[in-house]
């Protein structure tokens, strides 16, 4: 699987720190289909590298993410002077309601149920969120 996936030339870029399978490829292909430049970094280091040399429009994350802490993500982001501004958006699944409250108390600017997140995507990738 491709890490970024480049469509359009001064297109928005989104950094999407999706572990699961079905929801990167609907990233992807939304993405793809909107002409944006969109990277799926593995680990919680590249990400804030990626972050930091490419300031994004948006940081996507599944709270899910079994490969990095996703609160602790949202810790180094709002504690970076630059990276605090780039709005971080989490998605998870509607029974845990207590990750929900986490994230939004470590930064996250918007967290939704993975319903509304997929049901909203073409929106939030084109930033009219």
């Amino acid at each position: 699987m491709r890490k970024e996936t480049q469509c359009n030339v001064g297109a928005r870029t989104v950094i999407a720190a999706v572990d699961d399978m079905i929801f990167a490829a609907k990233i992807k292909e939304t993405a793809k289909a909107l002409g944006m430049v969109i990277s799926f970094p593995r680990t919680l280091e590249k990400l804030l590298s990626l972050a930091a040399d490419k300031l994004p429009d948006l940081i996507l994350v599944d709270l899910h993410n079994a490969r990095l802490n996703p609160i602790a993500l949202a810790t180094h982001l709002k504690a970076n002077e630059i990276l605090k501004a780039v709005p971080l958006m989490g998605f998870f699944s509607h029974v845990n309601v207590d990750l929900q409250r986490q994230a939004v108390q470590a930064g996250y600017d918007e967290v939704l149920p993975r319903s509304v997140f997929t049901r909203d995507l073409p929106d939030i990738l084109a930033g009219k969120f």
